[in-house]
């Protein structure tokens, strides 16, 4: 029987605690939610593998916004593989386009070397290619582990049809990973119709601040409430597993 792998996007030390307390398979560490995950800090690195033990694959992403880097941003990014690699991390999760929304094969085969033996996550940079079957070859010859993908749809469910096609393309060269708007009501049927082996889900909760007291009118540069405070939740992802699990017990 073929266990479901579940890993679950974290921002905080909190949310990576909840997720492997709660049966995460893995990690993916980021920064900067509203921004769709970006690198997240040395210090926070450091921290989180100290106290998680499962797999954690670190975002290498330099900003927010679109993936088409200058010079400087690469090389952030080089420098940001080689200090996940030295605090320990398992794998990191990026993604490079050209102008044309190609996959950046250049670029990629560059920053794959010096990632080398971490495993490597193609983020949903993939969802903003024009042609996903070409894409899916170029990260297959470039010996990319995994892709991250929603199907080139707002949600993994609308693109349903696109994940199957690329999960039977694949034949195992590569893992495709369905992710975004994955819920507990889906999560059964996003698997069973594409037949991917692994998802992705943030498992979104949040819970009240601790401060006592709360000054409501000053606004800290965010639309988002001052006083909670945003995590992956633990009882969503023991549900997530429970249903996962009847899935691997069918087959």
């Amino acid at each position: 029987m073929e266990r479901i792998t579940m890993e679950v996007c974290c921002y905080n030390l909190e949310s990576a605690v909840n997720a492997e307390d709660a049966g995460a398979d893995r990690i993916e560490l980021c920064a900067n939610r509203y921004q769709g995950g970006t690198t997240p800090s040395y210090g926070m690195l450091e921290v989180v593998r100290k106290y998680i033990r499962i797999p954690i694959f670190a975002m290498i992403r330099p900003r927010g916004g679109d993936f088409l880097y200058g010079k400087e941003e690469l090389e952030v990014m080089l420098h940001d593989i080689q200090m996940a690699k030295e605090l320990g991390m398992e794998g990191v999760v990026m993604g490079v386009l050209r102008k044309d929304g190609q996959v950046d094969i250049e670029v990629m085969r560059r920053l794959i070397e010096i990632t080398k033996p971490l495993e490597i996550t193609f983020h949903r940079a993939f969802d903003l290619t024009p042609d996903p079957m070409k894409s899916l070859e170029d990260l297959i010859s470039l010996g990319v582990d995994r892709v991250l993908t929603s199907g080139q749809q707002s949600s993994a469910y609308q693109g349903l049809e696109v994940i199957k096609s690329l999960v039977e393309t694949s034949q195992g060269a590569i893992s495709v990973m369905p992710g975004a708007g994955i819920s507990e009501d889906n999560v059964l049927q996003i698997l069973q119709h594409t037949g991917a082996k692994e998802f992705h889900t943030s498992a979104s909760g949040s819970r009240p601040s601790k401060m006592q007291f709360h000054k409501n009118q000053v606004q800290m540069g965010s639309d988002e409430e001052e006083y909670t405070v945003d995590i992956a939740d633990g009882k969503r992802i023991r549900k997530f597993r429970e249903i996962v699990n009847q899935l691997e017990i069918t087959d």
